[in-house]
């Protein structure tokens, strides 16, 4: 993790279409990075984001019980409901406005599938739409652990406001705790119109998971749309259609 180093500016458009995809049938899956049997090495992370998984699971299928280690995994919903279970001991159904962060330190086992009905509910057949990012921890081999918080929708609405974070500037926010005290996830629903300002960090990355925003000085932002930041910020993004956006803010980055 590094810093230090000097940056110089940039701004780097990634468009939804030029995404890795992963289309399993009970899955599809669009990858802004690097993933599974997807690789690019002038593709693997930006700053200390180093993945950004935006993924639909069809009603009764899911992720079947597998390992992480020494990853911070934060997981947003947009639609449907996605059911996790992991070898802590942790549980529960995660839904919009629902923010989930695993820590997978020294090793975890979990599961996460579209399965809510199971639990006693009426069967349903709504696919569970969300995304999921992986950031670096401080430090390696610490104790696994788990964490959810509901984000009240006032408060996501019209403005940006952290939901995981590690950074003391939000220690006092009501926000889930990443164990990374240089990153940050912000959200915001925008109605047309409706805008906001972009943080100021060496790394910025603003991920558009439905409908459409301008970015200041860029322009047009679809759904799937993503930018990477380098040493600026401060931009502004205005929705031209009801909107959702996921910005990290990111003080270091992956050492080379």
């Amino acid at each position: 993790m590094n810093a230090t180093i000097e940056l110089a500016p940039s701004i780097d458009v990634r468009r939804a279409a030029d995404r890795f995809v992963s289309d399993f049938g009970w899955l599809d899956s669009k990858h802004s990075f690097s993933f599974g049997q997807h690789f690019d090495r002038a593709n693997t992370h930006h700053g200390l984001l180093l993945v950004n998984n935006d993924d639909v699971v069809d009603a009764g299928t899911g992720f079947d019980t597998h390992p992480h280690r020494d990853m911070e995994i934060v997981t947003w919903v947009l639609d449907g409901s996605l059911v996790h279970q992991d070898s802590t001991g942790h549980n529960g159904v995660i839904y919009p406005g629902l923010a989930q962060r695993m820590s997978a330190g020294t090793g975890i086992l979990h599961s996460e599938k579209n399965d809510s009905w199971t639990l006693g509910g009426p069967e349903h057949r709504q696919p569970v739409h969300f995304v999921q990012m992986w950031v670096l921890p401080d430090e390696s081999g610490i104790v696994p652990g788990y964490e959810q918080l509901e984000i009240a929708p006032e408060r996501l609405a019209g403005q940006l406001v952290p939901v995981a974070s590690g950074m003391a500037a939000h220690r006092d926010e009501t926000a889930i705790r990443i164990r990374n005290r240089y990153a940050a996830l912000h959200a915001a629903r925008l109605q047309p119109g409706e805008s906001v300002e972009l943080p100021d960090a060496p790394y910025l990355h603003l991920f558009v998971p439905r409908g459409a925003v301008t970015l200041e000085g860029a322009g047009p932002l679809a759904t799937g749309d993503a930018v990477r930041f380098t040493a600026t910020g401060g931009q502004r993004v205005t929705a031209t259609e009801a909107a959702e956006i996921l910005v990290w803010e990111m003080h270091a980055g992956v050492a080379a």
